[in-house]
């Protein structure tokens, strides 16, 4: 027993390896989320009061609805976009996929202030959307767009790949029976990367409701989550920021599950279907 127990480690060394590494970084997050939650369990009714406050639920609201139409604009977007990088070889095609990146590079603090100076009430985009009453500066509309700015890529990123595992011939058998372009798009390429797809949509939601800086800079009004947690913060110290902080991570927690129980079904579908 202990012979095919110590055959089966060494046939598995790497695997153990590798558990033991990646537990320093699962560890990591644990012990820094894990001592928050456990200092709130301490006081428990100041969570209960946070949970109450009309101002912390709203603000939470503002960054899920926020987030979910940032998710949505890069999904709409996005989604043509990721198909063409990834079906298309041309010229400058690493220019733009650069210009995908770029969010994810500069600071996030020179994003906000880059999307002020466009969208601002005297901006480029701003101005002329102004006068017809579309308003981003301390505006719902202005914490969507820095959202979207630091989190389309990693939709776009992660669409593009689910789309180059999707095998061409599939579409070549799906148009030689007589499909269109589209129709071969919608019921054969689409499905078949839908998990990526899901995925990147699950990372550019996670990403926008998370964004702080971009979003203080044109929108420090209505109140995203973020904003009203620095604000608690700076102004009465963590007794009055951890309650926040926790509530919106369980919620964003409990979102994940769901969401990645929902990616794991659809995948499970997804391989019926291909047997």
């Amino acid at each position: 027993m202990f012979a095919e127990l110590a055959l089966r480690m060494k046939r598995e060394k790497i695997f153990i390896l590798s558990l033991f590494l990646g537990i320093f970084l699962i560890a990591f997050v644990c012990i820094t989320l894990g001592n928050m939650f456990y200092t709130q369990a301490m006081d428990i009714s100041a969570l209960i009061e946070a949970a109450k406050d009309v101002d912390v639920l709203e603000a939470i609201w503002i960054s899920i609805s926020a987030a979910f139409i940032a998710t949505l604009i890069a999904f709409i977007f996005g989604t043509p976009l990721a198909y063409f990088l990834a079906r298309k070889e041309f010229f400058g095609k690493s220019i733009i996929e650069g210009v995908v990146d770029v969010p994810l590079m500069i600071p996030h603090i020179v994003a906000g202030i880059a999307i002020y100076g466009v969208f601002m009430r005297h901006g480029i985009i701003g101005a002329p959307l102004n006068r017809i009453g579309i308003v981003f500066q301390d505006a719902f509309a202005g914490i969507v767009v820095a959202m979207l700015f630091v989190s389309f890529p990693f939709f776009v990123n992660a669409a593009k790949e689910g789309f180059k595992d999707v095998d061409s011939r599939f579409e070549r058998v799906a148009r030689s029976l007589g499909a269109s372009q589209f129709r071969t798009f919608f019921e054969v390429t689409f499905p078949l990367a839908s998990r990526s797809i899901l995925s990147g949509a699950i990372m550019c939601w996670g990403r926008a409701i998370s964004e702080f800086s971009a979003v203080l800079i044109i929108a420090s009004f209505p109140r995203s989550a973020p904003v009203l947690i620095y604000e608690r913060f700076t102004s009465f110290g963590l007794r009055y920021a951890v309650p926040v902080s926790v509530l919106l991570i369980s919620i964003c927690l409990l979102i994940f599950i769901i969401l990645r129980i929902l990616s794991t079904k659809k995948l499970k579908k997804t391989e019926i279907c291909e047997e």
